[in-house]
């Protein structure tokens, strides 16, 4: 999960005990790296473009940048063996590529045929492969040996990235960086409670990264420990 996704990540849990964290020394030197340019950088970027990031332009290029990822899950989806959701999935892409003009707008949603997530990290453990050990990444931020894994196979086989001419491809690069600073200053005081206000900001990181993933994952998660990192964070 990249260092924007934590916008979709809770801030009300305790620091864990880590049991998964045999590199933690090193990944909390990255994590302070990835603090720093959060600060440095994002941070103030994604402050300026909140207006814009709350309007229907912010929507529209998170619809945009989710449309473009559709097909890498319907990939894995069929690696997974899933064959009814692959074919979901590729009935909202095809509506929203077309009706939606390309993923602007999302009548698939509308219509009932909401994103059903996957990637490789996921595919690799329908395949009974371990998550590893916890992993912070620079810029990309929290993760496991699996999922880092999975991450570089779904950038190596993106079949969007395969398809479009190298202008396109940069086009489509560039709406998949601004939706994620759209999700940065939308989901902003949130961020910020993580990654500059916690006690201990990197075991806090840890903790909702792995209990959000193992729940996505359907591994058991207690409970009252899973907190759900698509939460609108205006209540509504």
């Amino acid at each position: 999960m990249p260092i924007l996704g934590l916008s979709l990540l809770a801030a009300c849990a305790a620091p864990p005990v880590s049991d998964a964290d045999p590199y933690e020394s090193a990944n909390r030197k990255v994590h302070a790296f990835n603090q720093a340019l959060d600060r440095g950088l994002i941070r103030p970027v994604a402050r300026g473009i909140a207006p814009v990031a709350r309007s229907p332009v912010g929507t529209a290029v998170t619809n945009v940048a989710d449309n473009l990822s559709m097909p890498s899950i319907i990939l894995n989806k069929i690696l997974q063996g899933k064959a009814e959701d692959a074919v979901h999935n590729t009935w909202r892409f095809a509506l929203n590529t077309t009706l939606g003009i390309g993923g602007i707008f999302d009548p698939a949603g509308a219509m009932g045929l909401t994103e059903r997530e996957a990637d490789f990290g996921g595919t690799l453990h329908t395949w009974g492969a371990g998550e590893g050990g916890f992993i912070m990444l620079p810029v990309a931020g929290p993760s496991t040996e699996r999922d880092a894994l999975g991450l570089l196979v779904d950038t190596v086989t993106d079949p969007v990235g395969h398809v479009l001419p190298s202008r396109e491809g940069r086009w489509a690069t560039g709406i998949n960086l601004g939706s994620k600073l759209v999700d940065r200053a939308r989901f902003g005081d949130t961020v910020d409670s993580i990654l500059h206000e916690s006690a201990d900001s990197y075991a806090q990181t840890r903790l909702l990264y792995l209990q959000n993933r193992r729940f996505e994952l359907g591994q058991e998660v207690a409970d009252d420990a899973f907190i759900d990192p698509y939460a609108d964070p205006d209540g509504n």
